[in-house]
């Protein structure tokens, strides 16, 4: 069998790491070592946070709605139950987003809600 050297193949690889390394800071940029290491943290926070940044936004959701209710006069916990036993369908999302954008209708929907809610 003939002999084969893994300069070309060992060569790709480097630059490989070492372009998606790039911007890192210190050593982790330029020492191939640092720069595998680093790249697994990076890999591996980055689907961690992908995961993390989900819970995050509902947390910010909850935020806005339970802040456009307050000058109604109601509790976010309490609407929450409301609109459950109203079978309003709508997530937090567009909820938020009708809280901040289009309060008027986000209005409508907590009036629609506030027979079943007890101030």
């Amino acid at each position: 069998m003939t002999r084969v050297k893994k300069g070309v193949n060992a060569l790709k690889n480097r630059r490989t790491v070492l372009r998606q390394t790039k911007g890192f800071r210190f050593r982790r940029s330029t020492n191939e070592a640092a720069a595998n290491e680093a790249l697994a943290h990076a890999g591996a926070y980055s689907f961690a946070h992908r995961r993390d940044k989900k819970g995050d936004f509902r947390r910010l959701w909850n935020v806005k709605i339970n802040a456009a209710l307050r000058p109604l006069g109601f509790s976010y916990s309490r609407f929450m139950g409301a609109a459950k036993k109203k079978n309003i369908a709508l997530d937090r999302k567009s909820l938020a987003h009708l809280a901040e954008f289009k309060p008027e209708t986000f209005k409508k929907v907590v009036d629609t809600c506030a027979v079943v809610m007890v101030k």
